[in-house]
Formats: C-alpha cells, structure tokens, sequence
C-alpha cells in the first residue's frame, strides 16, 4: 500500500521537523514548506528520500498559492495537510508594533486558513487537516493575548471548517498543545526586559513557567500518527494534551 502525502507548515524545525522525520521514518513521503527554502531543504535532504522543501510564507496568499502549485506539480492529491507553523513572542497589546500585531494575526491564523483553502482541491476523500493550537487558550498566561485569541480564532474555523468539508469526505481535527521543546529549541527571540516581564507577570496570575513540565516534540508525534491512522468512519474533533513533570 502506498503512503500518505502529507504537506506541513513551519517544517524546518522544532515540532514541523520532528513530524516530517517520524512520518518519513514510518514511510510516508512528507511536504515541508517553511519560509526560509534553505533551511527546510537543509531538513528534507537529512531526512532524504522522497521528501520535498517547498517555500512558503504562510503569510502570503500569493505564496500559499504558488507553494501548493508546486506541490501539486508532484503530488496532485495529497492526504493530509497539518498547519504547524505559528508565532509565538509575548508582548502587552498597549505597547504592540503594527508588525508584531500583523504578524500574529496572520501567522497563526489567516496562514492555516490559506494553506487549508489551497490544499482542500488536493486532499483526497478521506484526507485530515490538523491545525495546532495551544494550551495558552485555557491558561492564565501573560502578555499572550494575540497569541491566545488567534489561537483561539483557528480553533473556531477548525470546528465550521470540519461541518463545511462533510459531504467532501475530509476531517479537520485542532491538537491542543502543551509546552514542548527538543534538540536545538531556544526562547523566541526577545530583549531580556520582555522575557522576564513575562515569566514574572505569568507567575502573578499563578502559572509559575519553570515549574511546568515540557514534552519533547518526539513524544508528541504518537498522537498525529494516531490521528492519521483513524478508521473512515471515527473523528476526533479536539486533541488536548499536557506536558508531564518526571521524577
């Protein structure tokens, strides 16, 4: 039988990287799009095989659209298509630039709504699109809320985009994400005022950060296998999961 296709965003590290090597490593041919062609080519060529870097700037409906033509120059149909990459940088709305703003709203929300419109012609009957979002929705972190309310919003279109696509065959599940990290994982880029503004404004609100525990990205891929692997006739709407403190 032969595997599936599957495209992911903001593949050229952390959780992207870690998914395109455990589906390539289970036989699947894997699609990493990323905004920097260098680096997920740098990603594919590791994995080698049938991998394929695409470029994309997930911000850009033009280069959504010209990435899925790319794709589709190789892949006509694909089977899944999981919209990963995202931005996260902590900041007060207040004192927010127009790009950190922008940059939010159109990374973490508007780029998986155009990656899943160019990929819906593409998906086969019985294809997935899984969007990620984060725990941060439910939890009282700070100085998150573009992150938390984009997240929030692709939640949202997950659900109507799921009863949208019905007749076509095609599910759409959200992953819910705990804090995760891996090999190479650093802090988002931020002045050190910023970061520590954030530890220390989240522990006012009772979420003390380095207490919490952090699932490595490897062990998280289990449950996008698990989902990928769903019989026809089964849909998991929402996967949450929580990053566990080992003794």
């Amino acid at each position: 039988m032969a595997g599936k296709i599957i495209v992911i965003t903001g593949a050229n590290g952390g959780l992207g990287r870690a998914l395109a090597q455990r589906f390539a490593g289970d036989g699947e041919t894997v699609v990493l799009l990323g905004r920097s062609l260098d680096k997920v080519r740098a990603v594919a060529d590791a994995i080698g095989g049938s991998a394929l870097a695409v470029e994309c700037d997930v911000t850009s409906a033009d280069s959504v659209r010209a990435a899925f033509a790319e794709i589709a120059r190789t892949h006509p149909k694909i089977d899944a298509l999981i919209n990963n990459a995202a931005i996260f940088k902590p900041f007060l709305v207040e004192e927010a630039s127009d790009e950190q703003i922008l940059g939010a709203v159109l990374t973490n929300l508007a780029g998986p709504i155009f990656c899943s419109r160019s990929a819906i012609p593409m998906l086969s009957r019985g294809g997935h699109i899984i969007n990620l979002s984060s725990e941060s929705i439910d939890e009282p972190f700070a100085h998150l809320t573009l992150y938390q309310a984009t997240k929030a919003g692709l939640e949202t279109f997950g659900v109507h985009l799921h009863a949208e696509l019905g007749e076509k065959g095609i599910r759409v599940t959200t992953v819910r994400a705990g804090q995760m990290m891996g090999d190479g994982t650093t802090m988002p880029e931020m002045d050190p005022v910023a970061m520590e503004r954030f530890f220390e404004a989240s522990m006012k609100r009772g979420l003390n950060l380095m207490a919490r525990g952090i699932s490595q990205y490897h062990s998280t891929t289990a449950i996008f296998r698990t989902l990928l692997d769903l019989p026809p006739d089964v849909h998991v709407g929402v996967v949450r999961f929580q990053s566990r403190v080992l003794d």
